[in-house]
């Protein structure tokens, strides 16, 4: 098998112009294409849009039906991209017929792997019943991956269904992934749990919930031995939104010198990176009062969290593109943004 991520830019959300160029000139296969991820602007709405576009491409290369396109390869479109977020996809490449001769290094090199979890009822969504459903996705995921070592997966993402609200979906995704990993015991995770005791979480955890999702859709990304990739991928955390050393800590782990800032070299080697951003989950940062929740827009208060999250990571990889989502619950502790980073190895 071979991997390879791209990362392509948007001019509205239903141009996938950037990634038909590429099919048309056979520089992309799309029987390669296992998952995608997009940073839309816009609403629920929007990213239906974005999906169908998707769908509608790729059905031409691959004589899949629409629904099948959706069945078969996770699409997880984030929406409202507030503050400099640059609307953009990434798409995840694994040729599964490549037979050249794995590479004989011993070093660690970037894998991914894909699953879909059955159709979930609606009363199922946001209990126990999608717990399990979820951390059986993530494992299958992981199995996909190649991955044998849970210290090997670096990052999760997950789409799954709105329910009502949203947030308790999330919550029980993120708990699911959480025991899937081994970060927490399964007997530990109670109805009451979900959502309500925020000491347990994940810490390489992202989820979305989606209207237009009935089942829980996974992407796990990480590292194997000798896998056919020329990139690796690692993980991190800050504290909170103003931690920079937390994100310094996970650049310097893959190798790059932020002195005071990356090198061009460096700024090069990044392919992309994935922040789950939970400011938030808390109505003050280092012990002083913010107003996301509670001035004219806090009914904005996730976009304000990914808005500021991007543009402190941003700044520093030197890039508007990176992938922000908002999610406090069960995604690391409150206040917390989590953050995986792929980069050229």
């Amino acid at each position: 098998m071979k991997y390879d991520v791209l990362k392509l830019k948007m001019e509205h959300p239903g141009d996938v112009s950037e990634l038909a160029a590429l099919l048309q000139a056979e520089k992309v296969n799309a029987t390669h294409i296992k998952g995608i991820i997009a940073q839309t602007e816009g609403d629920g709405y929007a990213r239906g849009y974005a999906t169908l576009a998707f769908q509608l491409l790729l059905s031409q290369y691959l004589g899949w039906t629409h629904e099948e396109v959706f069945d078969r390869i996770p699409m997880m479109m984030i929406g409202k991209t507030g503050g400099l977020m640059s609307p953009h996809y990434t798409i995840f490449l694994r040729d599964d017929t490549n037979e050249e001769q794995q590479a004989r290094s011993t070093e660690k090199r970037f894998v991914f792997g894909v699953a879909s979890s059955r159709v979930l009822n609606p009363e199922e969504i946001g209990t126990i019943a999608q717990v399990d459903v979820a951390a059986e996705a993530v494992r299958e995921a992981i199995k996909d991956a190649g991955i044998t070592s849970l210290d090997d997966v670096h990052c999760v993402e997950i789409k799954c269904p709105w329910g009502i609200g949203g947030t308790m979906s999330k919550a029980a995704s993120a708990l699911g992934s959480a025991v899937a990993l081994g970060e927490i015991e399964r007997d530990r995770v109670t109805e009451a749990v979900i959502n309500g005791d925020h000491s347990l979480y994940s810490v390489r955890t992202s989820v979305s919930a989606g209207g237009e999702q009935k089942a829980v859709r996974v992407i796990v990304m990480g590292n194997k031995v000798g896998a056919n990739s020329s990139l690796v991928v690692g993980s991190g955390m800050m504290k909170d939104s103003f931690d920079l050393q937390g994100l310094y800590d996970l650049l310097e782990g893959m190798g790059m010198k932020v002195n005071p800032l990356l090198s061009k070299e460096d700024q090069e080697r990044i392919v992309q990176v994935f922040v789950n951003a939970g400011a938030d989950a808390l109505t003050h940062i280092r012990n002083q009062r913010h107003t996301m929740h509670s001035d004219a827009l806090s009914m904005h208060a996730g976009i304000l969290a990914k808005a500021v999250a991007n543009a402190v990571v941003g700044s520093v990889v030197n890039d508007a593109s990176i992938l922000c989502s908002a999610g406090s619950e069960h995604q690391g502790p409150r206040g917390a943004n989590l953050l995986a980073l792929i980069a050229k190895a």
